[in-house]
């Protein structure tokens, strides 16, 4: 059996969101560490935003779960519909490549001109990729 080339960026986006996971997780212990917070002072998000300062982590975790999630659902639909093309897996590696950066600009100096612009080209790409898997089924 040969797997689908489309697989590896998928598998390639759940390490970025496991590396941010891992990166929002080691920022709120040691914060909370630092500053002697009862964990359960945290059990609501509102509570934890006004105690907590370190939020980039976990403001890009949720964000890895909103656009992203039309990029799992594609890759899917095209290892079910047939298969790869180089140009979908060309594109879906820019995909990774371009939310990994948003990721790091978000978890380092989040300037958000910099994160907005990234971001909005990862989603031009992934729409586009969309665009060209409706037309390939459509045939």
């Amino acid at each position: 059996m040969t797997t689908d080339a489309i697989w590896l960026p998928c598998a390639a986006m759940v390490l970025v969101t496991a590396l941010v996971w891992i990166k929002l997780y080691a920022d709120r212990l040691g914060e909370i560490r630092s500053k002697r917070i009862n964990p359960q002072s945290l059990a609501t998000t509102r509570a934890a935003a006004g105690m907590l300062e370190k939020s980039q982590a976990a403001d890009n975790f949720r964000n890895l779960f909103e656009v992203p999630v039309l990029f799992y659902v594609l890759c899917i639909a095209i290892a079910i519909n047939g298969g790869s093309t180089a140009g979908y897996v060309a594109a879906a590696w820019a995909f990774v490549f371009l939310r990994a950066l948003h990721s790091l600009i978000h978890v380092t100096y989040n300037r958000v001109m910099h994160r907005f612009m990234v971001y909005a080209a990862s989603t031009v790409l992934l729409f586009g990729m969309w665009i060209s898997f409706f037309f390939r089924i459509s045939q």
